[in-house]
């Protein structure tokens, strides 16, 4: 094997495999050049169609039988139908599309920054609780929330997320642009300091910086972010549900939420001071709260600068061990 920066030899097998390795352990299988084909031949016209059709077959034929099973239950249906539609979505992304490596590489990425997400909520829960335990103790929200169904509160989640979802999918690309835009020579060589591919920052002809990266593979660097985004905020969220729970239990007396709803509460666990409308109100609010994180996390000037600049520094580094890989596919 070469020295870093003297550009002789020609990179093996053994060399690629190390750095498709990396790139794989980093979240980012879509950046080789097998796993890229493999998965854009899964994303046929053809084959999604035939794949959307099974999973829309199966959605809603188990929603027909809950809601028959329930007595008729179409919001319960319904949700049903949509859940098991995301679940098999999801199950085709990780086992068929590779969806996996990136999941696992972010969920790693996340809780090794557990204490930036410390940060994160220390700034943005204040204000928010203080809005939000206003509507805790609403009438009219106790009255909404804790009256929904089980199939309208699943789709109420629903909603929430998928909001959330778009926003993200709306914003985030704008973050990989400007990623792409700052690439230079000088950072390529840089970033692959500390890779299987250093060794061959220095190969002839150089990296091609100018190969625009593929669709699949500005995908993976979306996905890396979204997946990262969404385990904070899903993490935060359940923070407000379980602040709610406790809150909840110890403050609302049973008389005052049966006047507001209208009958007595529905108590769990038979005697227990949490009850049905408690957990709803308490999962409603938790939802809208996700919804306020993400907005919050994308927009916030101070928070992007914490979490996109270390986040974006190491996908920038996989985008400058990528322009060496090209040249290592090209010098063999």
């Amino acid at each position: 094997m070469p020295e870093p920066g003297t550009g002789a030899g020609i990179p093996g097998p053994a060399d690629l495999r190390a750095a498709e390795g990396w790139f794989a352990a980093n979240g980012l299988p879509y950046f080789v050049d097998d796993v890229r084909h493999e998965v854009s031949s899964r994303l046929s016209r053809e084959r999604l169609v035939l794949v959307a059709s099974g999973v829309l077959v199966v959605a809603v034929a188990i929603g027909i039988v809950a809601a028959q099973v329930l007595d008729g239950d179409v919001s319960l249906g319904i949700s049903s139908a949509v859940q098991v539609l995301l679940v098999l979505v999801l199950g085709y992304g990780l086992l068929v599309l590779r969806v996996g490596p990136i999941a696992a590489w972010a969920g790693r990425r996340t809780f090794r920054s557990l204490g930036m997400l410390f940060q994160l909520a220390t700034r943005a829960l204040p204000l928010l609780l203080l809005f939000v335990t206003f509507l805790f103790i609403n009438t009219e929200v106790w009255m909404v929330a804790g009256s929904l169904d089980g199939g309208v509160m699943g789709l109420a989640v629903l909603l929430f997320a998928a909001m959330a979802t778009i926003f993200l999918l709306v914003r985030l690309p704008e973050e990989v642009a400007r990623m792409d835009d700052g690439l230079d020579g000088d950072r390529v060589g840089s970033a692959c300091r500390g890779t299987p591919l250093e060794a061959w920052t220095g190969l002839d002809g150089g990296p091609g910086i100018d190969e625009p990266m593929t669709r699949l593979e500005r995908s993976n660097l979306v996905l890396v972010l979204l997946v990262s985004q969404v385990i904070q905020v899903l993490l935060l969220s359940l923070s407000v549900f379980g602040f709610f729970l406790v809150f909840g239990a110890v403050t609302m007396d049973p008389d005052v939420i049966e006047s507001w709803i209208g009958e007595p509460p529905t108590q769990l666990l038979g005697q227990s001071l949490v009850s049905r409308e408690l957990v709803q109100v308490a999962t409603f609010l938790a939802s809208f709260s996700g919804l306020y994180f993400t907005v919050y996390a994308v927009t916030d000037e101070t928070y992007r600068k914490q979490f996109f600049t270390e986040v974006t520094d190491e996908l920038e580094r996989a985008m400058g061990a990528r322009e060496i890989y090209r040249a290592m596919r090209r010098a063999r």
